[in-house]
């Protein structure tokens, strides 16, 4: 029953259009779509790179891409805190605290998620695609754009899954953007902070909303998906 209530009460908050719990909601959707803009291009560009060429060190550079997708947010929070307190290299910007931070904070976590899934959805390109390109007289550059149009459908999963594990995580935001009420506090940072309170109804109206734009997201990404293969 208190869940019920305290769900209730949620759903009231969110549609009162509290402007603190709408300020929270406002920074985690504009920290992670920088995020996803920064990191996408050079990701896919990456990952469209290692599955199209062969050459000394590609191995390497996979594993190592495979391997970011394993690393813990907390540790690249700890990473970038040391880069940008006073005593690291960068303290000069004074970036720590910051929503700038966050950014660079979230764009590094989705990168590898962008460029593992473009890397593997490029290898299962059927290879007449890019062959029946060069036939036709395309040049390079139009034979690589020919084979990501193939695989945009993967490529915009890929964002999908980006901005689900950035705007979900917890550790790096919490390590370089400090939970600055109003300034770099996000859904999921006032989630723990407001549990660790005793407080549930800001909490259960803050994961509400991340539920609705997950599915909101994925729905989108469904319809593009049947449209293109209707088409």
């Amino acid at each position: 029953m208190e869940l019920l209530q305290s769900t209730a009460e949620a759903l009231r908050l969110l549609m009162a259009g509290d402007a603190e719990l709408w300020g929270i909601i406002f920074v985690s959707v504009k920290v992670c779509f920088l995020a996803l803009v920064i990191a996408t291009p050079p990701a896919v560009l990456l990952g469209f790179f290692l599955a199209s060429r062969i050459f000394p060190g590609r191995r390497v550079l996979i594993v190592a891409v495979q391997t970011l997708l394993a690393l813990p947010t907390v540790v690249i929070g700890l990473i970038l805190y040391m880069l940008l307190s006073r005593q690291g290299p960068f303290g000069s910007m004074h970036l720590l605290f910051t929503q700038q931070a966050m950014v660079i904070g979230e764009a590094i976590l989705a990168f590898p998620i962008l460029a593992a899934l473009t890397l593997s959805a490029v290898q299962a390109v059927d290879p007449r695609v890019a062959e029946t390109a060069r036939t036709l007289g395309a040049k390079p550059w139009r034979t690589s754009l020919t084979m990501l149009l193939e695989v945009r459908f993967a490529v915009m999963a890929a964002m999908v899954s980006g901005f689900g594990r950035v705007i979900s995580e917890i550790g790096c935001a919490m390590m370089v953007g400090g939970n600055i009420a109003g300034v770099t506090r996000n859904i999921t940072t006032a989630i723990a902070l407001e549990t660790s309170k005793g407080e549930f109804v800001e909490g259960i109206a803050l994961g509400i909303v991340l539920v609705i734009i997950a599915l909101t997201i994925n729905f989108g990404l469904a319809l593009l998906q049947g449209r293109g293969g209707s088409r």
